[in-house]
C-alpha cells in the first residue's frame, strides 16, 4: 500500500522570501506597541501581522479567537487543550497561506507579532499542567515540530524580555483582569521556556532585554535588531 501523500505549503508561497521576523516576549513587555511602532517607521517596506487575538470578530479567526474566549479565561483554556493547540496551529498555517506574492511586492521584512514560538510554548505549559509527566520543553519543541511541515519557523526571531512583575501588572491592567493565581503560574512557567528556546536556537533568537525601557526605547532597539537581521541577510545574499 503507498503512504498517503501529505501536501506541503503551497508553492506560491515557498517562492516569496521577504525576511519573517516573528516577535516574542511575554504579555505586557510591551512587544505590540513596539511592533506597530517600527512596522510604521519602516513603512511599505514591512508587513506587519497583528497578533491572532487581535483579529477582528467578523473574521474567520476572529470568530475562532470568540468561541475559545467564551469562558473568559485569560489564556483561551476552553477545558481542551489538544484541540485548542490545533486550532491555534491551524490559524498560523492559514495566515501563513493567504499571503500572496503580490501581497508582499515591495516587502523586504514581515514583522509577525506572536509567530509560532507562542503557540508552542502556552500551549506547552497548559498541555503540561494537565499532564504532569510531560516536560514542556519536549512538548514545545514537539508543537514546533508539528508546525514544520505546513508552516517554516520564521527566519529569525526577536524576544523581549523585561521585569516579569511589571509586564503582568500592565497586562492585566490592559485586560483589566485580576490575574488568577493559576494565571501567574502560566506567565512565569512561560517565562522559563522563552529562555530554554532561545538558548536552544540561538541561530534563530535574538533576545533583547528591555528592563527599565520606555516604549520609545523599546521601538528603538526592536528596529535596530530588526535593521541588523536585514543587513545580515542581504549579506549572506551577495556572498
Amino acid at each position: 500500500m503507498m503512504a498517503p501523500i501529505v501536501p506541503g505549503p503551497r508553492a506560491a508561497i515557498c517562492r516569496v522570501r521577504p525576511l519573517w521576523v516573528s516577535v516574542e516576549g511575554l504579555n505586557g513587555v510591551g512587544k505590540s506597541e513596539a511592533i506597530r511602532t517600527v512596522a510604521a517607521e519602516l513603512g511599505p517596506r514591512c508587513m506587519r501581522l497583528s497578533e491572532l487575538t487581535d483579529k477582528d470578530g467578523d473574521t474567520l479567526p476572529g470568530q475562532v479567537i470568540t468561541a475559545l474566549a467564551s469562558t473568559g479565561d485569560v489564556f483561551l483554556r476552553a477545558g481542551h487543550p489538544v484541540v485548542e493547540t490545533l486550532a491555534f496551529l491551524a490559524l498560523k498555517v492559514r495566515e501563513y497561506e493567504r499571503l500572496s506574492k503580490g501581497d508582499l511586492t515591495g516587502v523586504e521584512v514581515i514583522l509577525e507579532d506572536r509567530g509560532v514560538d507562542s503557540t508552542a510554548i502556552y500551549q506547552a505549559v497548559i498541555l503540561a499542567a494537565q499532564h504532569p509527566g510531560l516536560q514542556p520543553m519536549a512538548l514545545a519543541e514537539r508543537i514546533l515540530a508539528t508546525m514544520a511541515p505546513w508552516r517554516p519557523t520564521p527566519d529569525a526571531t526577536v524576544l523581549l524580555t523585561g521585569d516579569r512583575e511589571v509586564a503582568t501588572s500592565r497586562f492585566a491592567a490592559r485586560t483589566g483582569r485580576v490575574l488568577a493565581n493559576r494565571d501567574l503560574v502560566v506567565i512565569e512557567q512561560a517565562e522559563v521556556l522563552y529562555r530554554d528556546i532561545a538558548l536552544t536556537h540561538p541561530e534563530r533568537f535574538t533576545v533583547l532585554d528591555v528592563s527599565g525601557y520606555s516604549r520609545a526605547e523599546s521601538a528603538k532597539a526592536l528596529r535596530g535588531a530588526v535593521e541588523d537581521l536585514i543587513q545580515r541577510r542581504e549579506a549572506v545574499h551577495a556572498s
